[in-house]
């Protein structure tokens, strides 16, 4: 009977460990659609990700239920609990990483309709590279168990923020020189403001896998105490508060 019960929680982990990573990779493609609808105005491209979020919210509700009926058929200990913890936690990331992308499309769609002209914006290009490779590499290091690289991701999410600054910088400019630009260029700042929080969702997922692998909870800690801690160095003082870089 234990032996039984054994392979069936092992079964039911790897299931909800799969089905997460199923979730990220429907994410990673809404990412991907919204931002090349963005200066071609694809609306075929806006509906994929529209689509693809409804997916993304039945991922969210399943996994969760299973989650639940894990804890309470099982009763998990030790690295089995934190996993079971760490994606739960990181089910709501994802999920609002899909949001993110869904606003993305919505407003390329309002733009569009409206026959504004795209507006380039080199942040916001890298910007969507940047997101979509760390949420690329949370869920590879999800899938590895490689704190590592997530605290990497945590690292990587100063970049996108400095360019998060860099765009609204940019379009406040615009707006200034050109008042006809003020509406394309708040469409501009809602699209870049997505990316950010994308960024931002990633870092937060990232720091569960370090919880999960570690059992270190460093958010709030700074970028060098992550890393510290994914390396597996315990003294580890200095936090984002005292001025790390």
């Amino acid at each position: 009977m234990t032996e039984h019960t054994n392979k069936q929680f092992d079964a039911d982990l790897e299931s909800v460990r799969s089905q997460f990573l199923q979730m990220g990779g429907v994410v990673e493609a809404m990412i991907q659609e919204s931002v090349d609808a963005v200066p071609t105005g694809d609306m075929d491209l806006v509906e994929k990700v529209r689509e693809r979020e409804k997916q993304v919210n039945r991922f969210e509700v399943e996994i969760d239920e299973r989650i639940g009926l894990i804890l309470a058929r099982h009763q998990p200990t030790a690295i089995d609990l934190r996993t079971l913890l760490a994606v739960s936690k990181m089910l709501t990331d994802m999920e609002r990483c899909g949001d993110e992308a869904e606003k993305i499309a919505n407003t390329v769609r309002r733009m569009y309709e409206a026959d504004q002209r795209f507006m380039p914006v080199i942040e916001i290009r890298h910007m969507a590279a940047s997101v979509g490779r760390m949420l690329h590499d949370v869920l590879d290091s999800f899938a590895r168990l490689d704190p590592v690289l997530a605290a990497q991701v945590v690292r990587n999410d100063k970049e996108v923020d400095r360019e998060w600054k860099g765009a609204l910088r940019n379009l406040i400019t615009y707006m200034m020189e050109d008042p006809r630009t003020i509406s394309r260029a708040i469409d501009m700042v809602f699209i870049a403001r997505a990316l950010e929080r994308i960024g931002d969702h990633a870092k937060n997922m990232a720091e569960r896998v370090i919880y999960l692998v570690r059992g270190a909870d460093v958010r709030h800690t700074g970028a060098k105490n992550a890393e510290r801690q994914a390396r597996g160095e315990v003294e580890a003082e200095t936090t984002e508060s005292n001025g790390e870089a």
